[in-house]
């Protein structure tokens, strides 16, 4: 059987850890040297290691010995190191099509978009050299990937490249928006493209004064206003709000051609439905190695991913099925009020503010829809005790305990901050969380997806009356997402509390909610809280606004955007039921 380790030195600083480790090995003890120790570093010799698990159960957090699938028969296309991550395969972008990228992060997505986009040239698993383009082309001789790098050699392929990590736009780019769309405008178009994705008001503001979901349409129209042929986008819907995410869906869906290429990585599976046409499947070990599956259809691919199993390649990558209710959750036992508010108003600035009336239950859990800059937050805020609210009051007095839109850092350890939590919530919140690799680093050494589900875990182990979480779902993966909706749910059944929850993800709110807050007003100018519906009347509601409907998928259940203008869409909106059928 052909395996990997993988070593994370960082994790493995005591030497005297490292060579009792060493001595442990039963190929080191036999005479041969499989775990080595160099340059105060510990390696692990492939070729030697039985997969015994010793070395793993002495430093769990920081070696692993991953038994590869028996059909990976071919060399990585890239390896970051000695016990480092290994990449097997790449996806392709295909003209005329939409092709997306689905898998969880730490899996090699952005590494495979990165050696595509050419930002990174792959070592073919021999780490001390790259490849060159004739070494790739034999490497993948008789795929479609043979016939991209091919192309991309002979300069019929020009790639134009949005990365994930919009945020570090300010940090190496200064001046206004106009100036840096200017600067990558080979197109001419850049008055047509900033209509379109709606940032021609924000075109003469300083690039550092923007908002991350401007910075992200900003990306978006300077990847598109190069010219190319392969255009290759990175999660281009993180900070963006549902109504912006369909926009820019639309909008990528219409720039493919005979002559043109997509390629996307998106979490949002709503969204990654509406947007394409075939999708590859990543799957492995976080941080240890991905394979790239072979492309399907979209419908077929999400619902292969979600059953954890991909039959072409027999191989099962999750323990269980993900599953959807045939029809929205209801329940008949919400009938303890805890909490009303009434005549609720306030100003910030030039936005005004205000909630009539409305009311909270016991148990149940509650999603609030509205678009950007619409005071979802500055609600949930006054609902916390952060804001005071001008006029109005909230009835009755209530334990909340608030997880923020935006997540602080410090010095301090995970395991300080989630002491509560690990005492009272090892099942139920902990291990669902993957919270435990987490506990000895400190919050600021923290990736976004890790922050994100310490602040979700802080958050729900707190005793309250009311939990109110704010974008949840952020920074996290597609199979991340689901886990957090099944734990906050099945939190709040349990211990029969009330749930308040913001997000723009409409599959991870399906999942979750039971009932929805949907804003009315404008953007920036006015925001109007409605009271809360059921979740039929809620999404008609909110979709009507979004003109889009949805249907269930006839084998996963899972929500389905309909396309615009299909037999579906039009039935639906003739019948005025937006929301499945």
């Amino acid at each position: 059987m052909t395996r990997i380790a993988v070593v994370d030195n960082s994790k493995l600083k005591d030497m005297d850890k490292k060579k009792h480790i060493q001595s442990l090995c039963p190929v080191n003890r036999s005479g041969s040297e499989c775990i080595k120790l160099g340059d105060s570093k510990l390696s692990i010799d492939e070729s030697l290691c039985i997969g015994c698990g010793i070395c793993v159960n002495a430093a769990p957090d920081s070696i692993k010995i991953i038994n590869l699938p028996e059909s990976l028969t071919k060399d990585p296309i890239h390896r970051y190191g000695e016990n480092q991550f290994s990449l097997y395969n790449l996806p392709t972008p295909i003209f005329g099509k939409v092709t997306g990228i689905l898998g969880v992060n730490g899996i090699g997505k952005t590494t495979a978009i990165n050696i595509l986009a050419g930002v990174l040239n792959p070592n073919l698993g021999d780490w001390e050299k790259e490849a060159d383009h004739k070494q790739l082309i034999e490497f993948f001789k008789g795929t479609e990937a043979q016939l991209f790098f091919e192309k991309v050699e002979k300069g019929d392929i020009k790639v134009s490249y949005k990365p994930q990590n919009v945020d570090m736009i300010p940090k190496t780019s200064k001046g206004k928006v106009r100036t840096l769309l200017e600067k990558v405008d080979e197109k001419k178009e850049l008055e047509k493209i900033s209509k379109e994705l709606e940032i021609e008001k924000i075109l003469d503001n300083d690039i550092k004064n923007i908002s991350g979901g401007e910075l992200q349409r900003v990306a978006i129209a300077a990847t598109i206003l190069k010219k190319a042929n392969v255009y290759i986008f990175d999660e281009p819907t993180s900070y963006l709000d549902i109504k912006q995410r369909i926009k820019v869906s639309k909008f990528i869906r219409n720039m493919v051609n005979n002559e043109t290429a997509v390629l996307v990585v998106e979490h949002d599976l709503i969204i990654l439905d509406y947007m394409t046409d075939l999708v590859y499947i990543m799957y492995g070990k976080e941080s240890g190695f991905g394979v790239v599956s072979q492309p399907k259809s979209t419908k077929t691919a999400i619902n292969v991913y979600l059953s954890g199993y991909l039959k072409e390649e027999n191989v099962r990558f999750r323990d269980h099925e993900i599953k959807f209710e045939v029809r929205p959750p209801t329940s008949l036992k919400k009938q303890h009020l805890l909490t009303t508010w009434h005549d609720i108003k306030k100003k910030l600035g030039n936005f005004n503010l205000e909630a009539d009336k409305g009311e909270l239950h016991k148990n149940e859990v509650i999603g609030v829809l509205g678009e950007n800059g619409i005071g979802k937050t500055s609600f949930v805020k006054i609902l916390a005790g952060v804001l005071k609210q001008d006029k109005g009051k909230i009835e009755t007095k209530i334990v909340v305990s608030y997880k923020p839109q935006y997540l602080e850092t410090s010095n301090e350890l995970v395991m300080n901050i989630l002491k509560e939590a690990v005492k009272n919530y090892e099942t139920q919140i902990i291990r669902p969380l993957n919270i435990k690799p987490l506990l000895l680093k400190k919050i600021t050494q923290l990736s976004g997806g890790e922050l994100q589900r310490v602040s979700i875990a802080l958050c729900l182990s707190k005793e309250a009356d009311l939990y109110l979480i704010d974008e949840p779902s952020a920074y996290l993966d597609a199979e991340q997402r689901l886990i957090v909706s099944k734990i906050i749910r099945g939190f709040i059944e349990e211990k029969n509390k009330t749930a308040l929850i913001v997000d723009h993800d409409l599959l991870f709110m399906d999942y979750l909610s039971e009932k929805l807050i949907v804003f009315d007003g404008e953007s920036a100018v006015n925001g109007v809280v409605n009271n809360p519906l059921d979740m039929e009347k809620g999404m008609n509601k909110f979709l009507n606004t979004l003109q889009i409907t949805f249907r269930r998928d006839e084998e996963s259940k899972r929500p389905r955007a309909n396309k615009l203008d299909s037999q579906m869409d039009k039935k639906q909106k003739s019948e005025n039921k937006l929301y499945y059928t």
